[in-house]
């Protein structure tokens, strides 16, 4: 028995922004900005567009290509930072309802730039244990509704979009989702987060913000490269495959820095690890299924080809995952 990918699809909204006309609001340039992140574009969901719209089109084409029905789904699950509403209801259900996925069970994970691995996890675990069939799992962001647009460190690293992944239970062994690594730095959390306010007592109200994402870039920049590091050697060890037996290392697309200096660390050559950073910029949760979306397009997936996935974010969270395509 496997837990296979059996399909995967991209959402990307149609407003593109190009650092030159980034550059036309505030302080800074191309140069700057391509040095400093590796990010030449990103796309940006237009007013209107939500974060479970971009999520239920990246579904519905998933579906689609795994030439499954929507009830044929046993769980929806959502991994995102930006939902619809901060609190409730959960992201999946909304998507549950726009994809017309009628009582199939559905449910958020919050995991930061890692919530896909987070997911991936969730679901084929549940669906090992249920013996169900199939399930869902998307990766949405809307950071763009998020962003300081007066704040250069961040304002030019993110973008939207969605990708969605079905995941099959097959009778065939040795394929799909063969190995996770998960974890945590909760002592990182503030780090990286969404400024809002803090609610601590039940009747005191503090004056209403517009919330904004705060990085503190150094610290991130450093748990980024350690994380990539770590977890390539411990995947490496966990599972007793070589480096040499990955087709691709696919990375979370936070900045093409990170990725240099962490396979600068493992000497390991750069051309193994799939960037796409430069159109889509960092687009949390969503940028390893768009990633993976877009290699499967170009063709670059074959059958049996050994990918691994690795992850951080928010949180601080980490993971890491080994898939047989």
């Amino acid at each position: 028995m496997s837990i296979v990918v059996r399909s995967i699809s991209a959402y990307i909204p149609p407003l593109r922004i190009t650092n030159e006309e980034l550059a036309m609001r505030m302080d800074t340039t191309d140069e700057w900005i391509r040095s400093h992140t590796g990010i030449g574009a990103r796309h940006i969901a237009p007013d209107g567009l939500q974060t479970s719209d971009m999520a239920a089109e990246a579904a519905k084409s998933a579906l689609d290509k795994a030439n499954i029905s929507t009830q044929e789904l046993d769980y929806i699950i959502v991994a995102t930072a930006t939902p619809d509403y901060l609190g409730f209801p959960a992201t999946a259900c909304i998507v549950q309802d726009k994809i017309g996925a009628y009582g199939v069970a559905a449910f958020d994970v919050t995991a930061g730039c890692t919530g896909f691995i987070y997911a991936l996890n969730v679901a084929s675990s549940m669906l090992e244990a249920s013996h169900g069939r199939n399930a869902l799992v998307i990766g949405t962001e809307g950071l763009s509704r998020f962003v300081n647009w007066e704040d250069r460190s961040t304002a030019v690293l993110f973008g939207d979009g969605a990708g969605a992944a079905v995941l099959s239970r097959i009778d065939e062994s040795g394929r799909g989702c063969l190995s996770f690594i998960l974890g945590a730095e909760g002592s990182g959390a503030k780090d990286l987060f969404l400024v809002q306010p803090e609610r601590t007592k039940a009747f005191e109200r503090q004056e209403p913000i517009v919330p904004y994402i705060y990085m503190d870039g150094k610290k991130v920049y450093d748990f980024a490269v350690k994380s990539i590091t770590v977890l390539i050697r411990r995947l490496l060890h966990k599972t007793a495959y070589r480096l040499e037996d990955f087709t691709w290392i696919v990375p979370h697309q936070a900045n093409a820095r990170i990725v240099q200096a962490a396979a600068k660390r493992l000497s390991i050559p750069l051309d193994k690890f799939y960037i796409n950073i430069e159109e889509y910029a960092n687009t949390s949760s969503a940028s390893i299924p768009i990633a993976l979306a877009e290699m499967s397009e170009k063709g670059l997936l074959k059958a049996n080809d050994l990918i691994m996935l690795v992850g951080f974010g928010a949180g601080l969270t980490y993971g890491a995952a080994v898939i047989r395509w």
